[in-house]
């Protein structure tokens, strides 16, 4: 991305912070009910709207198409080729998405830990 519109894609982040702290940053882009979810979803290898959809959470279509394009946004996602050869459009992690995992992994060892009945997808 040039200079000049990493420049201006920062200040318009930027003014969209409630503040500094990147605990609050990390929030305003992930900390909802379910953009963790998507990205859980990318680390399973699940790639198309319709993978989505299919997870037991069941989120909502219209959810689902907002927090890919909030991951899109700010760059955690891209969009690809859903395989070679297709015409059908699929969403990848970046590296900046693909840094989440230790974060996934942290939440699920947790949730393995403290919740009773729980049991992970994601190793």
């Amino acid at each position: 991305m040039p200079a000049r519109s990493r420049r201006l894609t920062q200040a318009k982040t930027d003014s969209a912070r409630r503040s500094p702290c990147p605990v609050s940053c990390c929030l305003d882009i992930v900390g909802d009910r379910w953009t963790l979810l998507v990205v859980r979803d990318l680390f399973l290898g699940r790639s198309r709207f319709k993978d989505f959809t299919a997870s037991p959470e069941a989120i909502p279509t219209n959810v689902l198409a907002e927090r890919l394009q909030r991951l899109l946004q700010h760059g955690l996602v891209i969009q690809a080729a859903a395989s070679e050869g297709s015409k059908h459009l699929g969403y990848q992690l970046t590296d900046k998405g693909k840094a989440l995992l230790p974060v996934l992994k942290a939440m699920k060892n947790w949730g393995l830990t403290w919740e009773r009945g729980t049991k992970a997808a994601l190793h």
